[in-house]
């Protein structure tokens, strides 16, 4: 599923236009990336949670060519951790 297909679902789901659905899933996605940028998380009970790391610097190898090392430089990636309700639902039948 892409975004335009989240947005159609979204819109049919909630029996609203597109464009109400594109605006309110714009707006969440933005809230998350103001929130993770501040160094905060969010949590939607039984959903998940999106949070942040740091990755310290590293030296990784060069898959095209194994002998050379190059540097890796630190980092802050985004995270998601699913919730129990999700993580249930998801595994339900395995």
């Amino acid at each position: 599923m892409n975004k335009g297909d989240l947005i159609t679902k979204m819109a049919g789901d909630a029996k609203i236009s597109k464009a109400q659905a594109e605006g309110a899933l714009n707006s969440f996605m933005k809230s998350i990336e103001d929130t993770l940028k501040k160094g905060g998380k969010i949590t939607l009970v039984g959903f998940g949670t999106f949070s942040t790391s740091k990755r310290k610097a590293r030296v990784g190898v060069n898959p095209s060519e194994p002998t050379k090392k190059i540097k890796i430089a630190a980092r802050t990636v985004a995270r998601f951790k699913a919730g129990k309700t999700l993580a249930t639902k998801v595994n339900k039948g395995k």
